[in-house]
């Protein structure tokens, strides 16, 4: 009967590991791609990052619904549902003949993505004992981190060898094979019933967008224009209601006493900052190789490996140190050495610069940020009573990824400042002041990681003296 049941765990794990690898690499895949869809198409930069944002945004704001609906309606039936609606919506992207299908098309992997991630957790962490549990969701984190790593790699390879729209054709037999795994082998389960918060869904999809769209304008409108001073007003005026809503709701989507927590409040700001620094020089970066050092799609994949490979290298001995050392330690020197990092990549890009010059501040900020991932996501989870994990691990993840929606539009926006796509010359310098940009977000990171608690030492046991 044991071996029954682990051969079902077994099969659990395959399936859900299967999908989130699968949204995982469609949340980096892209990046190795995005200088040749942007000649393709003829986009601005402005408008080329909403095929990043577009992905981000929806998968942040629709993450903790998707946890809801999976309690709600069954998980299995979410599961399935998720992974339908994420390789429709590839085939959409595939079939884009517009730069503004595509985005549309990437908001609905967004929305798929949202009702896969978390329901697979759930599911996941309800087929395994708590004893089996941890190594069940290590195995399933290494899985996603793994497509993480290679996403890039893939995307260029896809994109050189047979075209940019192979990026999501890939999906398309990888979510068949899903969707007749999970009928086959997933049992059917709910959690306790959960309220659905429409309004604050929408409250905060509408501040975020509206941020991004003052970020956007500032430059070609002007940033005294009513456009962007309306957008980034609507903005933080969005967000107050989105506060007040949650603080009255009776089943908020972000229960605002969470954030009494010194931990979760400075853990999530720091996350925020840090994952805008990373994901807005990701969207930069392969772009950077390709217009400064000619390089194509594949060769672009494959120079961030040093960067991207920090995380399978480092992120397990940071995991394993915090509970020796504390978060904090972790946070503070890792959001440095990112800011470190990509300061010294700022002060030495230009259009003569060789790439192994870059090697090493690539590597140094990949170190650093593969430090304080572990640590402050362990912060988080550990302010708030076992209960409360799972609503704690689906507020840090939409923090971190309208982080990235944030780092993006702000990177863009100081990119595109000089109109700096004309030659190599001016991509570069555009480039190098947004990496300026990206090292203040890490270093602003690390101060607010200097409000996590410090861990507390044991007292010294006092031994009796001897008369």
């Amino acid at each position: 009967m044991q071996e029954l049941d682990n051969y079902g765990q077994n099969w659990t794990l395959g399936v859900t590991a299967l999908a989130s690898f699968m949204v995982a690499l469609d949340a980096m895949v892209l990046t190795a791609a995005l200088a040749t869809i942007r000649v393709d198409f003829s986009a601005p930069m402005a408008t080329l990052q909403w095929t990043v944002n577009a992905y981000n945004l929806s998968f942040a704001v629709l993450l903790l619904t998707g946890a809801a609906l999976g309690d709600r309606f069954g998980r299995r039936r979410m599961f399935a549902a998720g992974i339908a609606l994420f390789m429709l919506a590839s085939i959409a992207c595939a079939l884009s003949t517009s730069i503004l299908a595509l985005i549309a098309a990437r908001s609905a992997q967004g929305a798929g993505a949202a009702l896969v991630m978390p329901v697979a957790m759930a599911i996941l962490s309800g087929a395994f004992a708590r004893e089996e549990r941890a190594r069940a969701l290590g195995i399933f984190s290494g899985v996603t981190g793994l497509a993480l790593i290679v996403g890039p790699a893939i995307g260029g390879f896809l994109t050189e060898g047979f075209g940019w729209r192979w990026i999501f054709w890939i999906n398309v037999p990888i979510g068949l094979i899903a969707l007749a795994m999970s009928s086959a082998r997933l049992r059917e389960s709910f959690g306790p019933p959960a309220g659905l918060d429409i309004p604050g869904l929408i409250l905060v999809a509408a501040a975020a967008f509206a941020v991004v769209w003052g970020l956007l304008r500032g430059n070609g409108s002007g940033w005294t224009s009513a456009e962007v001073v309306v957008a980034l007003l609507a903005g933080l005026l969005l967000t107050a209601a989105f506060i007040g809503r949650e603080l009255r709701a009776d089943a908020p989507m972000v229960p605002m006493r969470l954030f009494r927590s010194r931990a979760l409040s400075s853990g999530i700001a720091a996350s925020f900052l840090f994952y805008a620094a990373m994901y807005g020089t990701l969207f930069l970066l392969p772009q950077f190789f390709q217009a400064s050092f000619g390089y194509g799609p594949l060769g672009a994949g494959l120079r961030l490996l040093p960067w991207t490979a920090t995380l399978f290298a480092t992120a397990p001995i940071a995991g394993a140190v915090v509970n020796r050392v504390g978060e904090r330690p972790l946070v503070v020197a890792g959001l440095s050495m990112q800011a470190a990092g990509l300061g010294w990549i700022a002060m030495i890009v230009g259009p003569g610069t060789a790439y192994p010059t870059i090697v090493a501040p690539v590597v140094l900020a990949g170190v650093g940020v593969s430090m304080a991932m572990p640590a402050v996501q362990n912060a988080v989870l550990s302010s708030v009573a076992v209960v409360e994990i799972g609503k704690a691990s689906g507020i840090f993840n939409m923090g971190r990824f309208l982080g990235g929606v944030f780092g993006v539009a702000l990177l863009v926006a100081t990119f595109s400042a000089s109109d700096a796509t004309h030659s190599p010359e001016t991509f570069s310098a555009g480039f190098a002041a947004a990496m300026q940009v990206a090292a203040a977000l890490s270093l602003f990171g690390a101060f607010v990681g200097l409000w996590l608690p410090a861990r507390r030492r044991e007292p010294a046991v006092q031994m009796p003296r001897r008369a």
